[in-house]
């Protein structure tokens, strides 16, 4: 089969018939990265559908998100992409939590920069007792004092913790599977990608909606992506980041080449295509990656931002971003006072 009947096939699957592709249809289209940028490259096409495929299914609009590191350094995890992990000499140094008004503060920065959602984000393997009642009282103070919905990434959860958490209003919690599950052990030896899955699945299970992606470029191939995208699929996330590998000093990446702009865009698409219903947010590592194509991604399927600053490196500016979806003509989600 050809690329362009492949994308035929797809297009009527996703847009004419409104099914979800079959797994041998999403590792047909995760091939289609070989030929990136060939004489007949599939790529502006694939990139098209996958914009037309999130209209129909999301919408035009995209969701600006803020996030903050609450707890920074020291995770005892051996995540070879992270700079946060203590079992690496990185200059990420260990930082006690923020207190109740730093949070709020920077909630209520967020806030006036036009985010509508607040994530924090604490570098633990999971929580403890202390962590718990830093999560619950940051949640409590950021619902009481703003309009920002409150999203937590803390690691992994208990059952019972996923619970507390959701009872407290979290409306939504981030647990990236990070990669598939066959390629996982090259990058994690200290916890399994069964227990992250579980994590997700006690998050959906206590009512929270789910924020989980995974980190393109750490040296899996493009059939791993596929299998990361339809594992998510399962789990039938409200939001997806992406994230691209952005190689940290002190990490066991550090010396990896950040992926082909064009390979990245086609991991964009993939997603979009693969997991047609979710908000498909850009997340980090963009800025280095894909560079003046940030755009691209926007138009080629992607519907979410994370704005300012990631959690140990820097993004570009809220302004920045703004106006590259005015560029664009795109309508921001439930933004006033920006655009």
């Amino acid at each position: 089969m050809t690329a362009a009947q492949l994308l035929d096939d797809v297009e009527a699957a996703l847009l004419d018939r409104r099914e979800l592709v079959t797994e041998e249809q999403a590792y047909a289209l995760a091939d289609l990265a070989d030929t990136v940028g060939g004489a007949d490259d599939p790529l502006p096409r694939m990139l098209d559908l996958a914009h037309r495929v999130r209209l129909a299914w999301c919408g035009e609009e995209v969701s600006l998100e803020s996030i903050l590191s609450s707890k920074t350094g020291g995770c005892p995890e051996d995540c070879a992409f992270c700079s946060q992990s203590s079992a690496f000499t990185t200059p990420v140094k260990p930082q006690p939590y923020l207190t109740r008004d730093e949070v709020l503060a920077a909630a209520r920065d967020a806030q006036a920069s036009g985010a509508t959602e607040f994530c924090l984000v604490l570098a633990i393997k999971g929580p403890d007792d202390k962590a718990m009642a830093h999560i619950l009282e940051a949640a409590e103070a950021i619902q009481s004092s703003t309009q920002l919905e409150v999203a937590v990434s803390a690691g992994l959860l208990t059952r019972e913790q996923a619970q507390t958490i959701a009872d407290a209003g979290v409306v939504r919690y981030n647990h990236n599977l990070e990669a598939a599950r066959s390629f996982f052990p090259r990058i994690c030896t200290t916890h399994s990608w069964q227990e992250r899955w579980d994590t997700c699945q006690y998050v959906r299970d206590a009512g929270m909606e789910l924020c989980s992606g995974g980190i393109l470029g750490m040296g899996e191939t493009a059939r791993q992506r596929a299998e990361l995208a339809l594992a998510l699929r399962q789990l039938e996330p409200t939001e997806v980041p992406v994230n691209f590998l952005n190689p940290r000093p002190g990490t066991p990446l550090a010396s990896s080449l950040v992926l082909d702009p064009r390979v990245a865009l086609h991991g964009v698409a993939l997603f979009r295509l693969i997991i047609p219903f979710a908000m498909l947010r850009y997340a980090g590592g963009r800025e280095v990656v894909l560079g003046d194509l940030q755009g691209a991604g926007i138009l080629g399927g992607a519907n979410g931002l994370i704005v300012g600053n990631y959690l140990t490196t820097l993004g570009q500016s809220t302004a920045e971003d703004v106006q590259m979806l005015r560029d664009l003509q795109v309508p921001v989600k439930a933004l006033t006072g920006i655009l």
